[in-house]
């Protein structure tokens, strides 16, 4: 559904008010899938496949977690933090299996993007490729010959 550029690297993705009555859309930008999310007042945009296996964003759950939403891959329930991407797990501690698990961050995995608002409308900006995320391999050549069968 990408439209219109208002700046070299922004796409134009829809309207304000449409998105945040959808509160999800999905989109394609020079070729990247991505998810775009409006939640508790604010707008987040990720590839929409899943860093783990693939699994799409778009249609997982939202949760808070340490105050901090994130997407819930609807595959393995993997959780991704919506503003930076940040693969996160509960920590268990083996010699103290019934002490409280923390969220821990495994770094970021997931490739987001920038949303911005003008006029009432939303544009994407696709973040700088020149950095590897893990959600890149389910935009390579590799992973579309493997999925074409």
């Amino acid at each position: 559904m990408a439209s219109s550029s208002v700046a070299d690297s922004s796409v134009c993705v829809g309207s304000e008010k449409d998105l945040k009555q959808c509160k999800r859309l999905t989109t394609v930008v020079d070729g990247r899938e991505v998810a775009i999310f409006y939640h508790s007042g604010n707008f987040y945009a990720m590839d929409l496949r899943c860093y783990h296996a693939g699994g799409p964003l778009h249609l997982g759950e939202i949760e808070d977690i340490n105050g901090e939403p994130c997407i819930v891959c609807p595959w393995h329930k993997y959780k991704i933090t919506l503003s930076e991407g940040k693969g996160l797990y509960q920590s268990v501690d083996p010699k103290n299996p019934i002490a409280p698990t923390p969220w821990v961050s495994k770094g970021v995995k997931q490739r987001t993007h920038t949303v911005t608002i003008k006029n009432g409308h939303v544009y994407l900006t696709l973040l700088d490729m020149s950095t590897h995320r893990d959600s890149d391999y389910y935009l390579s050549e590799k992973f579309k010959k493997l999925s074409a069968f």
